[in-house]
């Protein structure tokens, strides 16, 4: 369908489903899955651990220097996230880390050195790429992008169903205040705010299950292919 060198981005607010959508994708394309996100909850952890303040410019670039990351597929469909050779895949997966990262997603030093590691591992091509700024800053000649969204309800609602399976009781409320907190800064934000590249295709996931979500953006691709549609890098 496409070309095996080409990239498609995902981009949308937190809890929109990209994660689960994104490696189906992969997985019915023959692609690499990309997940952004956990490499800015990976640089938040790091930097959290070393309780670095991201107002002092020197300290953060140090700290910076020393992250090394790694993912490695874990045998179901998922993928190991390594910190300097530290599985953290379980650690960064929780509603506090996802606001540590939209806060150091926001800071220069950061997002640099993420989105040079981010083209580097898109050279190969043959890519779905999932996060916030895929389709307009990290892979803006993207052979096709999405902007996956839902309602704020319907994503806390998500979330805590999808804690309550791991054993963890949370608060609905908690999480819709973290949820909206987060869509408000990650919009906001001076610095590569999160926003639909011109070019995406808008999907509301809120009433669509995830099959009918990929059933969906494959056809979108079919036909954006069949009209001539770009390969991009």
């Amino acid at each position: 369908m496409l070309d095996p060198k080409a990239i498609v981005t995902i981009d949308g607010p937190s809890g929109s489903g990209k994660s689960t959508i994104s490696r189906g994708l992969a997985a019915k394309l023959h692609f690499t899955y990309l997940d952004t996100g956990a490499m800015y909850r990976a640089v938040g952890l790091a930097l959290e651990r070393q309780a670095i303040d991201l107002a002092d410019p020197e300290s953060l670039a140090k700290c910076l220097a020393t992250i090394e990351l790694a993912f490695s597929p874990n045998g179901d469909d998922d993928v190991l996230v390594l910190l300097n050779g530290e599985d953290i895949s379980q650690a960064i997966r929780t509603s506090e880390m996802g606001l540590v990262a939209s806060r150091v997603s926001a800071q220069p030093l950061v997002r640099e050195k993420l989105t040079a590691l981010q083209r580097q591992l898109g050279e190969k091509g043959g890519l779905v790429a999932e996060g916030r700024d895929m389709g307009t800053v990290v892979f803006p000649k993207a052979a096709c992008k999405f902007f996956l969204s839902a309602s704020a309800e319907e994503r806390a609602r998500r979330r805590q169903k999808q804690l309550a399976e791991k054993g963890q009781l949370v608060n609905y409320q908690e999480i819709l205040a973290q949820i909206s907190k987060r869509d408000h800064d990650d919009a906001n934000r001076a610095l590569a705010p999160l926003k639909p590249a011109a070019d995406a295709i808008m999907v509301d996931s809120s009433s669509m299950d995830p099959d009918a979500v990929l059933a969906f953006m494959l056809d979108s691709i079919a036909k954006k292919q069949a009209k001539g549609g770009r390969h991009g890098e």
